[in-house]
């Protein structure tokens, strides 16, 4: 049975392992933490003034959302401050930041209802994030930028933590991914046409573990975990960001979860920074990693 650790200031050994064997941690707002959303909330209030960002999708075509949408998160998920403020996250939570690399921060939205379902607003099937090729050591932080309701979070489906799901993840490469995948976002609204690792068998989907932070709280969890975007009935448009993480130590001893079911090739590694001065991931680990879920 998985546990959710709330506001517990375990090492990060120690909280690292225990998130390698399905359990998640729950914090509340941090000074750090508050600071990123606070960033992306003024960010996001500026792109869509005059109107609140929760309420524009009732107001705006979508096509006028979804370009907005195209400007406001590559300007976020690139910005210095950004980098800057992941940094200051994992300081404060007592990662070592010579030991810890990160991605840059996704800003995600929701809709309500069907309003945009797609592309930029792309709303995931139950999936685990390791379908999508990164190691099995990668962490996911995940933060709200507004309250957010049991109608329009993220659900856990921890029944499956150690249950192998039938899958497509033998046909996700990463880098072909971003080569098209990824780039293709922008230009769909209505329906979303790109091959994405998914299940293609039936799931039991509840019981499920919806948490619900306060803005600027934090869920972390393994990448290991099964978990969807819940349907929004909420009436307003969520707006969360997340990024990952992973250790070195833990990357060049394999550590991590276990892989009980995926199959996709290519690495997201190179995409991680060093929390102390932003370098890569040394050669010699991330080739360690390539086309890991393979071997």
């Amino acid at each position: 049975m998985a546990t959710v650790y709330f506001d517990r200031r375990d090492s990060d050994d120690l909280r690292r392992q225990r998130l390698y064997d399905g359990h998640l941690y729950v914090y509340s707002p941090q000074s750090s933490t508050s600071a990123l959303c606070d960033f992306a909330r003024d960010m996001c209030e500026e792109a869509f003034a005059p109107h609140d960002p929760r309420d524009a999708q009732h107001v705006l075509p979508v096509e006028q959302f979804v370009a907005i949408l195209a400007e406001l998160k590559p300007r976020f998920i690139h910005h210095p401050r950004s980098k800057e403020l992941i940094r200051e996250i994992l300081a404060e939570l007592g990662c070592d930041l010579q030991q810890t690399y990160f991605d840059v921060p996704r800003m995600r939205t929701a809709a309500s209802g069907d309003y945009l379902r797609a592309g930029l607003g792309y709303q995931f099937k139950p999936h685990r994030d390791v379908w999508y090729s990164p190691p099995l050591c990668q962490l996911n932080w995940w933060l709200p930028v507004y309250p957010i309701e049991a109608e329009n979070a993220m659900a856990f489906h921890l029944n499956y933590w150690d249950r192998a799901v039938e899958n497509t993840s033998h046909e996700f490469n990463y880098q072909e991914w971003n080569e098209t995948g990824r780039k293709a976002a922008p230009g769909l609204i209505k329906a979303d046409t790109r091959r994405q690792s998914e299940a293609i068998e039936p799931l039991e989907l509840e019981p499920d573990v919806r948490l619900l932070p306060e803005p600027g709280g934090m869920i972390i969890f393994s990448a290991a975990q099964l978990h969807s975007t819940v349907p929004n009935t909420s009436g307003r448009t969520r707006i969360s960001l997340d990024f990952r993480t992973v250790h070195l130590g833990d990357l060049a001893e394999r550590r991590g979860a276990p892989n009980l079911d995926s199959r996709c090739s290519g690495t997201t590694i190179g995409d991680n920074l060093r929390g102390t001065d932003f370098s890569h991931v040394p050669d010699e680990v991330a080739e360690m990693h390539q086309n890991a879920a393979l071997v």
